[in-house]
């Protein structure tokens, strides 16, 4: 569900009662745990975390005038989700992150490319979420996006 909020508050602030404390609480685990040269804001209708043009100039491949996207989270019609680019463009990281998951987590990873999904907010493992976050800078994401994304 695209949403056409100006700000990540203005985001939460529309969600439905429901939805509204674990995303804040997703929220608050990403802010905490992103290494910094990261910015929120608001990217394709969910909230954002993008490499700043001022950071890297040539911005999205997809559409230069946009920032590079890395993470983005959404409440969905039937889930809330965790889009990590780092997931699609690093097996490692993958690799690392399932098995995590399976071994921290009783309930089975629903998973796609880069987009985990979370039909019950009570089962957002916001520790090992924030874990992931830290793993890859701002420096590491565009030399990883250089060499595996953008060709």
């Amino acid at each position: 569900m695209k949403s056409e909020a100006r700000s990540p508050q203005m985001y939460l602030d529309q969600l439905p009662e429901a939805r509204k404390e674990p995303m804040r609480l997703l929220r608050h685990c990403i802010l905490e745990n992103l290494p910094s040269g990261f910015e929120e804001t608001m990217s394709y209708g969910m909230i954002g975390y993008v490499v700043p043009h001022s950071r890297y100039p040539p911005g999205y491949h997809c559409d230069p005038k946009l920032p590079l996207p890395f993470l983005n989270i959404a409440s969905q019609k039937n889930y809330i989700a965790f889009y990590h680019s780092g997931l699609y463009a690093n097996p490692e990281i993958k690799n690392w992150f399932v098995q995590a998951y399976n071994s921290q987590v009783s309930i089975k990873l629903d998973m796609g490319k880069s987009c985990v999904r979370f039909k019950k907010p009570e089962h957002i493992p916001y520790k090992l979420l924030g874990e992931l976050c830290r793993k890859i800078s701002v420096s590491d994401w565009i030399l990883l996006y250089e060499k595996q994304i953008r060709r």
